[in-house]
Order: structure tokens, then C-alpha cells, then sequence
């Protein structure tokens, strides 16, 4: 089996890097239900592979798979819905954007919060834990949450910008460029390739990330699998 380029498939690869927060096995495995809602086979070409995603959904669930080859349904699923992105990858030394407000760090604490935002924006699945994926940062005003970014899918070498969004009344501040400036220059500075992933219907958000220093790479494929 050719080992695959851990970026045609991020969502394995950072399975494989995080097992505390998988479900699963060898063959295949999930985040944990409170995660996310990601999944991966670990190598489409292998038939025992694909079939071992099938028990990792439950009646009545739903997955999302994403990589640069079309994913094939495993016997006992349906895909739901398909959809087409792209895969951006930072290029350049990413610079931090300016702005006067705090940016402060995000935990646990903040957990009810970041949900009731990414629920507001659906900037991509986030669930109750997914703040437990990687660092999390955001910008307070009169003590709301009113915006935040972080890190989702990590593996050697790579780490992910994800869950950019802004609450709509506090949007037209730059808060989501210098927050997405913010996080992607931290995981550059630990030596790490700073990458995201955007709809290609999304070209509002292409283009605020192509001004930052980030350059397609690939397009991905998403498929959302059920029973």
C-alpha cells in the first residue's frame, strides 16, 4: 500500500495523529460523536478498508468525508449529499493583520459559546468538543463572543485554520482576516504548513485567504454518508 500524501487526505492523517480523539481502528476510524463529525477510510483502493467506515455510523448519524479523490460509499451506507471545495495552503509568511481589540484564548470555559457561534455561522461541523482539536482564539466585545478561529485537522508537518466566523452584528471589522492572520502565523512559527479548506462556491472567503498569503492547492471532495 502507497503510503497516500497525508494532505489528499487530511482527515485520516489527523485521525492517525490524534488517536485520544477517534474512534475506531486500523482500517478506519471517526472523531469521537461531542468532536466532530469527520471520518475516513484509511485507503480507498483497499475493499476491508471502506467496509470498516459502515460500523463507525449508527442509525440515524451522519459523517462527512473529505479528500482530494472522490470517496466511495461503503456497502450498508448512502451518500446524503456531495459538494465540491478546495484546499488552500499558506505560501508565504503569513503576517499578523493589526487591530485594537484583545485576542484572547479560548477554552473550555468558552466551549457554550464557540457552539452558539459556529451554530449562528456553520462556518463547517463544530460540535461541543471540537474547541479540543487545537488552539483556539477569538475577539470579545462588551464581554460577547464576536468572533473567533482555530485549529482543526493536525498531523506532522501540517495543522489546519479553521472555525473562522463572525457573529453578523459585529462583521465588517476585519475581525475574521486578523484572527485567520493570527492563528495561521502561530502554526507557521512552530514550523508547521498552515492549510484550510473553503467552499468553491465560497468565493468571498477564497479571496479574503488568497490576500493573506494562501494559494489553492487541490480541490476535495466532501460527501456526507448515512444510513
Amino acid at each position: 500500500m502507497t503510503t497516500p500524501n497525508p494532505f489528499d487526505r487530511p482527515v485520516w492523517a489527523s485521525l492517525a495523529h490524534a488517536p485520544a480523539l477517534a474512534e475506531g481502528g486500523d482500517l478506519a476510524r471517526r472523531y469521537r460523536r461531542d468532536v466532530n463529525l469527520f471520518a475516513s477510510a484509511r485507503d480507498d483502493s483497499d475493499d476491508a478498508s471502506v467496509a470498516a467506515l459502515a460500523p463507525l455510523v449508527a442509525e440515524g448519524e451522519t459523517v462527512f468525508v473529505l479528500q482530494a479523490q472522490p470517496a466511495p460509499v461503503p456497502p450498508g451506507l448512502q451518500a446524503l449529499r456531495r459538494a465540491e471545495g478546495v484546499q488552500m495552503l499558506a505560501t508565504q509568511p503569513i503576517a499578523l493583520e493589526p487591530g485594537k481589540e484583545d485576542i484572547v484564548e479560548l477554552g473550555d470555559a468558552d466551549a457554550a459559546e464557540m457552539l452558539a457561534l459556529a451554530q449562528l455561522t456553520e462556518p463547517g461541523p463544530f460540535l461541543p468538543r471540537t474547541h479540543t482539536m487545537g488552539r483556539f482564539i477569538g475577539i470579545r466585545v462588551g464581554g460577547r463572543l464576536a468572533a473567533m478561529a482555530g485549529e482543526r485537522m493536525r498531523f506532522a508537518g501540517g495543522t489546519e485554520v479553521s472555525g473562522v466566523c463572525t457573529h453578523p452584528e459585529f462583521r465588517g471589522h476585519g475581525f475574521a482576516r486578523r484572527l485567520s492572520s493570527v492563528v495561521a502565523h502561530a502554526i507557521q512559527q512552530r514550523g508547521d504548513q498552515a492549510f484550510l479548506h473553503a467552499w468553491t462556491t465560497n468565493a468571498a472567503a477564497i479571496a479574503l485567504y488568497e490576500s493573506l498569503g494562501f494559494r489553492i492547492r487541490t480541490g476535495v471532495h466532501v460527501v456526507v454518508l448515512g444510513r
